[in-house]
């Protein structure tokens, strides 16, 4: 049986944390990002879509 490739989605921190709450601080590390322009490539799943919605104004999705 053939392994079925999960869906994937590519954000990058373009926004820093400072002044920012903290709660969108913890969002933005469980994204695994902490730094500008740190990149990461994760599983397509509906929390993740909705950790990205609360950090959108810090983060860009890369195509």
């Amino acid at each position: 049986m053939a392994a079925k490739k999960k869906a994937t989605v590519t954000v990058q921190q373009i926004g820093s944390p400072i002044r920012r709450h903290e709660d969108q601080r913890q969002t933005l590390v469980g994204l695994g990002l902490n730094k500008m322009n740190k990149t990461r490539e994760l599983e397509d799943t509906p929390a993740v879509r909705g950790m990205i919605h609360k950090v959108r104004h810090m983060v860009r999705i890369v195509d």
